[in-house]
């Protein structure tokens, strides 16, 4: 059972009640007559052969309330990409697949990279990115909501109670998160309890602790208890309207989620922000842990959302060292094993299965990745995190929408 307990910083709309799901549609579709809305999906081609994109599409393909879905697919060539267009053709709405890696896009890709305005990472943050220009080059909606490929447990429930905020014209939010909490294991009807775990180990184990440990050392901060305030910051779920599209900035690496969250907070600082619970339980692709290569898995992204925070709090004028690091580092080591032992109880309490061992090892490998993110933020004071935002774009190469759009139709034809 849900509670009801608000932040002070973001409103939180939660799951009291089994309203159900075709009632939030109904009102989803008379308000989207006026004010139409776009699905995005950022996929790799190979999560057309995995076992969750079948069933989103299946479950979208119920969904009346979305006027065009934009589906980014990386990774793929000739071949796979006609593949991909087959394999979401039953879908009924209006449907365009950005082909990232065929000729056109790569075209328009080189030609922001001669101006210095591309995303300079392959990845989500690119694939976002480029969906973001074709969702304002075609002009369609006013409202774009954002889920990634590989929820093994989605139902199109999911997508409504994540919009529905933004359509209801006497909430007045213009961002909207979702949050949920992550395991996986069998189900049974009384739930998620044999033989299930607990997932979610970057947020629980390095984002938790981590800001709690920045708020220790370098006292209290509004962003730090903006994102504090999330209750799965990571989440790759939100909705937004079309005014922010123009404006907000995209990183290119691990740090999206962190990353958006912050260009929501410096766009609205905290105003017409929400989140909303729209899960039971979330279960996804996994990443691995990845401890001797720094440069994959969990480790790469914990590194990539360490510096995302950091790069914030510097812009907002604090002043980060070797010795800050070295503090936060040693404040977040205890609070990340006092959670464990948490963890532990808490799972124990729910029948899951817990691996204290593995959940340690994390908490060794985060720690490492705070002084890594650490140095490499102090040794490349020039790095341009974000690429650029489309308004910034239009205004440095004209008719580039244009382009961007003619490259999909021509790609989708």
């Amino acid at each position: 059972m849900a509670d009801f307990q608000q932040h002070e910083s973001i409103a939180t709309l939660h799951r009291l009640s089994d309203r159900p799901v075709e009632s939030f549609e109904a009102d989803l579709f008379e308000r989207s007559r006026r004010s139409p809305i776009a699905l995005i999906i950022p996929a790799l081609y190979s999560e057309i052969g995995g076992p969750a994109l079948g069933h989103i599409v299946d479950e979208i393909a119920k969904i009346t309330y979305l006027d065009e879905i934009i589906i980014g697919i990386d990774r793929a060539n000739p071949a796979e990409f006609a593949e991909a267009k087959q394999f979401f053709s039953r879908l009924p709405q209006r449907t365009r697949l950005l082909w990232n890696d065929g000729p056109r896009l790569r075209g328009i890709d080189e030609q922001l990279a001669d101006r210095v305005l591309a995303p300079s990472e392959q990845g989500k943050g690119r694939n976002v990115w480029y969906c973001l220009g074709y969702f304002l080059a075609s002009g369609r909606c006013e409202n774009v909501a954002l889920h990634d490929a590989d929820i093994l447990t989605y139902d199109r429930g999911m997508l409504a109670r994540l919009l529905y905020p933004l359509l209801n014209p006497t909430f007045g939010y213009s961002f909207s998160k979702g949050y949920y909490f992550r395991a996986s294991g069998d189900v049974s009807a009384d739930g998620l309890g044999v033989n299930g775990r607990m997932n979610g180990r970057v947020v629980r184990l390095l984002v938790t602790p981590l800001l709690r440990a920045l708020r220790a050392t370098i006292g209290e901060h509004d962003y730090l208890r903006y994102l504090d305030g999330f209750r799965y910051p990571l989440a790759g779920e939100f909705a937004m309207k079309l005014d922010m599209t123009r404006s907000i900035r995209i990183p290119s690496d691990w740090g999206l989620e962190i990353g958006v969250l912050s260009e929501v907070y410096r766009i609205y600082q905290g105003r017409r922000i929400c989140q909303v619970d729209i899960a039971d339980r979330y279960d996804h692709k996994h990443q691995e842990l990845s401890v001797a290569d720094a440069n994959a898995g969990l480790h790469k992204m914990s590194r990539d959302i360490a510096k995302a925070i950091y790069r914030k709090l510097a812009i907002d004028g604090t002043v980060l060292g070797t010795e800050t690091f070295r503090t936060v580092k040693a404040v977040y080591y205890r609070n990340a094993l006092d959670l464990v032992s948490h963890y532990r109880n808490d799972a124990a309490f729910n029948g899951f299965d817990f691996d204290l061992h593995a959940e340690e090892t994390a908490v060794e490998l985060f720690a490492a990745a705070i002084m890594e993110a650490g140095d490499e933020f102090l040794n490349d004071p020039m790095e341009t995190p974000f690429i650029p935002n489309w308004s910034r774009v239009q205004s440095a190469v004209d008719g580039v929408l244009e382009q961007l759009y003619d490259a999909v139709e021509a790609d989708n034809a």
